[in-house]
């Protein structure tokens, strides 16, 4: 047996620069730090449940997560659609057509939906009927044009960006009213027809047969309009008794 200065030696000749015995050496001068670190031993596989447990608590959480995944998605998809609503340009307004005639009668201020949009002729059957109303009313049945005779038709398509909307409507019709009564004031105000019932008084289309007041005119009788008393002659029983129970406002006494 050689000495552990030899043994160095050959190793150094050999340039074996690290060895490990395969057993320990008699007389040996103490081991250095190991090169080569023990394997560590294998660890023992966990039980079956534990196993079983690992695998059903993603599954679990996967479960609870879906309904938040699914209400976090409805909420993304209703905030755009609220915030789309509620910035939506109002619907545009629907504009009215109509004509009404301005006509003096006595003390009263006529404002009368034209049938064809045209001026009355003396010949129109809806002028002859408007005729008869004004002599059962005890009225002049040759009423007088306001103002220069013409009509006023809505949409005013003729004023360039002007609103045409029912509000500008009525306040357009109101002015006119406005400025016949600066001219010569009238003791009641006839509105004849659904357009001059909604935008001379702002009354229902049907408020037939009916003294009301409108601001600032004060009392005003609401009748049906010519062409519709045409086509449905009953209708003139009931027009007779309100013009009988409105005598008292244009009568002189």
């Amino acid at each position: 047996m050689i000495s552990e200065e030899r043994r160095r030696a050959y190793l150094g000749a050999m340039q074996v620069d690290c060895w490990l015995p395969r057993g320990e050496l008699p007389f040996a001068a103490p081991a250095r730090a190991p090169w080569v670190a023990p394997e560590p031993d294998e660890p023992e596989p966990p039980p079956v449940a534990e196993v079983e447990a690992r695998v059903a608590r993603p599954a679990a959480a996967q479960v609870a997560l879906r309904p938040r995944i699914a209400l976090a998605a409805a909420g993304k998809t209703e905030e755009p659609a609220r915030r789309e609503e509620s910035t939506a340009a109002p619907a545009p307004q629907k504009v009215p057509r109509f004509a009404l005639q301005l006509l003096r009668a006595g003390a009263c201020l006529l404002v009368v939906e034209l049938p064809t949009g045209d001026a009355f002729q003396s010949r129109d059957p809806a002028y002859l009927l408007l005729k008869d109303l004004l002599r059962a009313a005890r009225l002049p049945d040759k009423p007088q044009q306001v103002g220069d005779g013409e009509p006023i038709r809505w949409p005013l398509l003729n004023r360039g960006n002007l609103e045409q909307g029912s509000e500008a409507a009525r306040d357009y019709v109101q002015g006119v009213i406005a400025a016949a009564r600066e001219e010569a004031d009238f003791a009641c105000l006839w509105l004849i027809g659904s357009p001059a019932l909604q935008f001379a008084a702002e009354l229902a289309a049907d408020a037939h047969n009916r003294e009301v007041r409108v601001e600032p005119f004060g009392a005003a009788l609401a009748l049906p309009g010519l062409e519709l008393l045409m086509e449905q002659p009953e209708l003139k029983a009931e027009l007779w008794r309100a013009l009988r129970r409105s005598l008292s406002r244009w009568m002189t006494p």
